[in-house]
């Protein structure tokens, strides 16, 4: 890979045209988990559908290789959710929640995880949020220290979190505090609040 445009991510909303190569990033993801003796995702779990609803009631971003455009090779993704009531219960609406950040582990340069979770908190701050809130396996004691090295404290656990697939599983809940956006993000030109559409 030409390391000049490796080196570079750029951040797009994702839409319908995605929608396969999100079940693929999943997919591989689970793979890698499962390889690392990590048992958590599956491979076919999640599909088009899956992904199709979360572009209706939240956000997903993808992360690409060089420079701004829809064209660049995928790196990784995320959702970013506006609120987890299965995890959280029922909050006020001051946090963001990110979920399956992913990595594509054939094109993603070091430290794609970080810098796109650094995207998620960017957006969340921008739309006027505080606290970005995220959930990890409890028996998966790595994942949780990746996080808390980049700055989010175990703040509870979820003893039997129902994530969607007919089971349930403890989750060790961390989040963030975030810094405001610069006044000129948060303008009339800036990007706004999630509207209540989106807050289920």
């Amino acid at each position: 890979m030409n390391q000049r445009i490796g080196s570079r991510l750029s951040f797009r909303r994702a839409d319908e045209c995605d929608l396969s190569e999100l079940v693929r990033l999943r997919d591989d993801a689970a793979r890698w988990q499962i390889a690392q003796g990590i048992n958590q995702w599956k491979p076919g779990e999640l599909g088009e559908d899956h992904f199709r609803k979360r572009l209706e009631d939240g956000e997903v971003w993808i992360a690409t290789l060089g420079p701004p455009g829809p064209h660049g090779p995928i790196a990784g993704a995320w959702e970013l959710w506006w609120d987890d009531t299965a995890a959280w219960g029922p909050q006020p609406p001051v946090a963001g929640y990110v979920h399956r950040l992913m990595t594509d582990r054939r094109t993603a340069p070091p430290g794609t995880g970080r810098r796109m979770l650094a995207e998620a908190e960017r957006r969340i701050a921008a739309a006027g949020r505080g606290t970005c809130r995220l959930d990890c396996l409890a028996g998966n004691p790595r994942l949780r220290e990746y996080y808390e090295a980049a700055g989010y404290t175990a703040v509870g656990e979820q003893s039997a979190k129902d994530g969607g697939l007919g089971s349930t599983y403890a989750v060790t809940l961390l989040e963030k505090r975030l810094q405001p956006p610069p006044v000129a993000e948060t303008g009339p030109s800036g990007p706004r609040s999630p509207g209540s559409r989106l807050l289920r």
